[in-house]
């Protein structure tokens, strides 16, 4: 089988045209690695040669991590709203003079309760020999034990809601 000088030229060119087209496709190639090599450069660390799956690792172990760790605080902020249900949230002081024979707002009755309603009421009578000094259990805003007005007022002020 012989070729003609025609043939032959164009299976030249032809394959010239494929080397170029070659080269041109290795260079496309070459710059991209090049720009995906600055990229993982600009990730990894300095002086780190960590190869992009290693880099994948930690950071899917460092996402577990915090997502360990945020499980951990939203437990943690359970417990301590539970806790501030049960701490002392609402005040009143309620001051009045229960006997005419005593100058000034001496006595008073405080509450002291929760976001529920529960906790005491402390009060306290003065009068010119002695003072006297009760505190009665409340829950749900309510004592088992007969209240003074007083007292009734400083609930009902601590349960108000504030503005």
């Amino acid at each position: 089988m012989t070729l003609d000088l025609s043939t032959l030229s164009t299976l030249v060119v032809a394959l010239a045209v494929l080397v170029v087209a070659l080269v041109a496709w290795v260079a496309w190639l070459q710059r991209s690695e090049s720009r995906l090599r600055t990229r993982l450069r600009r990730v990894l660390a300095d002086g780190e040669s960590a190869g992009l799956d290693e880099l994948l690792d930690r950071q899917q172990q460092r996402i577990a991590s915090l997502g360990e760790r945020l499980d951990a605080l939203n437990r943690l902020q359970r417990e301590l709203e539970d806790l501030t249900h049960r701490t002392i949230q609402k005040v009143a002081v309620v001051r009045y003079n229960p006997f005419s024979d005593t100058g000034g707002d001496q006595s008073f009755a405080i509450a002291l309760l929760d976001s529920l309603g529960n906790g005491l009421v402390v009060s306290s009578l003065h009068g010119r020999t002695e003072t006297r000094v009760f505190a009665k259990p409340v829950q749900g805003g309510r004592s088992r034990y007969a209240l003074s007005d007083e007292e009734q007022d400083a609930i009902r002020r601590a349960l108000a809601p504030t503005t």
